[in-house]
């Protein structure tokens, strides 16, 4: 089982593109979380979001072995592996979770649909962030 859930902070005016948020990936191994570090690890969700859609597309589509992502103006990263028996998907705390590809997509797709939401479809960071939801594989449909 695998949670993905992106979250924009709270008291910064109307919604925008540059808004900060934090990103929390929670499975049975623990919890990779930004919010409540020191320094902060907060990050521009919006563009962090969009940022993970397109790598994270491409590595499910593609074979390579790892990807290591890195957040907008932020030290948070994950890394995905692919094992044996699926991904894995880490943190600086170590292994939180392990998925199937579709498992992990749907995850991150649910949490990312969610987030678009809340920004205005006039935003300059809503199309790209609409153009990475759309392009991301559909996995869980193919399977």
């Amino acid at each position: 089982m695998i949670t993905v859930q992106f979250t924009v902070r709270p008291d910064q005016g109307e919604p925008s593109g540059f808004d900060l948020g934090d990103m929390s990936v929670t499975g049975d191994l623990g919890t990779a979380d930004s919010a409540g570090h020191t320094p902060d690890q907060g990050m521009m969700i919006y563009l962090s979001v969009t940022q993970l859609l397109d790598s994270l597309g491409d590595f499910l589509r593609g074979d390579a072995g790892t990807l290591a992502f890195t957040g907008v103006d932020t030290s948070f990263g994950l890394v995905f592996r692919r094992t044996r028996k699926g991904l894995s998907v880490a943190s600086k705390v170590g292994v939180v979770a392990r998925a199937s590809a579709p498992e992990l997509g749907e995850a991150v797709l649910r949490a990312a649909d969610r987030l678009a939401l809340a920004l205005p479809a006039e935003d300059s960071a809503a199309a790209d962030l609409d153009a990475a939801l759309a392009s991301f594989p559909r996995l869980a449909e193919d399977a």
